[in-house]
């Protein structure tokens, strides 16, 4: 085991197949954008599930929801797209059930030991895609809900009776009589 899988699964709290998975993937990704971690906005990975492998993801790409350059899609499916800003450059990886040897998918210690040692080719699927540029990250003014007194995103938040109003206190609004 590297270090920069021990790195990945300090990260994430333990080792699994699911991380194992989203580090040979995203690993994979990388390579053939031929990029490094993100310092900044970069690079942006589209995940389209939130399980183990998304830790993967971020840990390697250095793309986050903070930075703006980690986006969620709640598809379900095991697909991460990585699109550089460098380059224009955009794959979509996702991991190659067809090459997975059934003799290992039922036992998760043989299971994981293939993810981590396995040619790439036979765990993953990388192909060149070409999307839309992601926007860039925004700044957004805040404003304090009359409600509750928190702040929130401008764009977040709505008007009641003329007052300021978060989501949140939105929908309590909307369940009172």
């Amino acid at each position: 085991m590297n270090q920069e899988y021990k790195d990945v699964t300090r990260f994430h709290g333990h080792s699994c197949p699911g991380i194992a998975m989203g580090y040979r993937m995203t690993k994979a990704a990388m390579n053939c954008l031929a990029e490094s971690r993100a310092e900044d906005e970069e690079l942006v990975a589209i995940v389209e599930n939130d399980a183990c492998g998304v830790d993967a993801v971020q840990w390697l790409t250095g793309c986050t929801f903070g930075k703006g350059n980690f986006i969620f899609k709640d598809h379900g499916k095991l697909v991460y797209t990585l699109y550089s800003r460098n380059t224009g450059k955009g794959v979509r990886v996702s991991l190659n059930e067809n090459g997975i040897p059934p003799s290992v998918r039922k036992d998760r210690e043989k299971f994981l030991e293939w993810l981590l040692s396995a040619d790439e080719k036979d765990v993953v699927i990388c192909k060149e895609v070409t999307i839309e540029p992601p926007e860039p990250a925004h700044m957004y003014r805040k404003v304090t809900c009359d409600f509750c007194g928190e702040g929130v995103m401008e764009t977040r938040a709505t008007k009641i009776n003329g007052k300021t109003v978060c989501i949140p206190c939105t929908q309590q609004h909307k369940q009172q009589p």
